[in-house]
């Protein structure tokens, strides 16, 4: 029987363990992804998650968690996806998720629950288009898109009172006019 030089036995029985010592390892890694959260249940990571109730034509209409920066096609996949009949016709799904906001996926011809479903959009609107809300001049549209810049989209239409120029009689004159924020 032919044996082996003691080199090449050393050799082998060194890579042997230091694979057996690497598996073990590899087995043991932290994978880095997190427990998954239910539908409904506190975030454990509330700073880096969102919460966003999703309602209409999903698979799991509830509340669901997001990580912060998601849009609202995440906040939807959360809640099961959508169904067959949902239509998408009056939904951003590239708009960021808000946190605490209410995302509602509309069946095929179910009405609209837009507030005036021909108004502005406080949270996609260009300058030019907030000018068209009445009371808007180009200074204030400025200031309401450089707020919106600064400090994340517009969870309400209550939120506009933060900006600059704007108090609560400004706000009854462009209410009628915004559709959502």
């Amino acid at each position: 029987m032919h044996r082996a030089p003691p080199n090449l036995q050393i050799t082998v029985i060194g890579i042997a363990v230091m694979l057996t010592v690497g598996g073990a390892l590899w087995v043991s890694r932290p994978t880095g992804s997190a427990a998954p959260v239910a539908i409904g249940a506190p975030s454990d990571t509330a700073s880096t998650q969102l919460t966003i109730h999703v309602t209409g034509a999903v698979g799991r209409p509830g509340v669901v968690h997001v990580p912060e920066g998601s849009r609202v096609v995440d906040a939807i996949a959360a809640a099961g996806g959508a169904t067959a009949d949902a239509d998408f016709t009056t939904l951003n799904l590239a708009a960021l998720a808000i946190d605490a906001s209410h995302v509602h996926v509309p069946a095929q011809g179910e009405a609209s629950s837009d507030l005036a479903s021909d108004g502005i959009d406080l949270n996609t609107a260009t300058a030019s288009e907030l000018e068209t809300l009445p009371g808007v001049g180009p200074v204030l549209a400025a200031r309401i898109v450089a707020f919106r810049e600064d400090h994340g989209p517009f969870a309400t239409v209550e939120d506009l009172l933060d900006v600059p120029g704007i108090g609560e009689a400004k706000l009854a004159q462009m209410r009628e006019s915004i559709s959502r924020p």
